[in-house]
């Protein structure tokens, strides 16, 4: 198995966090995982972008020629991730955010598109900066590429000390985003 995973937002949305969480869950699970970040100058509002691999077995470059999947969280991001997913790709889109209209009858011939309102889902969980997590959520139980199991491990470390408080939220938002594609 070997996943080549596109994370794409903009700055503020937990990209960077999204897909460095991605990898560290791959890599509870041994396997071989690759995380390559890009973003813009910007604090917030810029270019956020993340290139993860995870794989059952040896990664030959960190370099996505073509995704298998992508997370796609604003309408700023869509066409870039669906010119580097390959065909038959998965598509998941952050319906609260990306409407309808912007998704192309074309896109959605070439690749399986997915939506989730992750924002939507976010905000009913009382944290809109959880939209990501929910997006990991759906994301990993559509491609299996890694199991949510450890969450609470794993994110100990991104929420250290005073901030473990917001680990149990984060755990809500994954399993809400798993639990959202039974309901679509």
């Amino acid at each position: 198995m070997i996943e080549k995973t596109l994370f794409a937002g903009f700055g503020g949305q937990g990209i960077i966090s999204l897909g460095q969480i991605w990898v560290s869950l791959g890599m509870r699970q041994e396997k071989y995982v690759t995380f390559f970040p890009f973003y813009g100058a910007e604090k917030r509002g810029g270019i956020a972008r993340a290139n993860c691999i995870v794989s059952d077995g040896k990664i030959a470059s960190p370099v996505l020629s073509a995704a298998d999947s992508a997370v796609v969280m604003n309408s700023d991001s869509l066409a870039w991730s669906g010119e580097n997913l390959h065909d038959g790709g998965l598509l998941l889109v952050n319906s609260s955010l990306v409407p309808d209209t912007e998704i192309s009858a074309e896109l959605e011939k070439r690749v399986r598109v997915v939506r989730i309102p992750a924002t939507a889902i976010a905000e009913k969980l009382g944290n809109v900066k959880v939209a990501n997590m929910v997006m990991l959520g759906a994301l990993a139980k559509k491609t299996g590429a890694i199991k949510l199991e450890k969450l609470a491990e794993v994110l100990a470390l991104f929420f250290p000390g005073e901030k473990e408080k917001y680990i149990p939220l984060n755990i809500q938002a994954i399993q809400n985003g798993a639990s959202a594609l039974a309901v679509l």
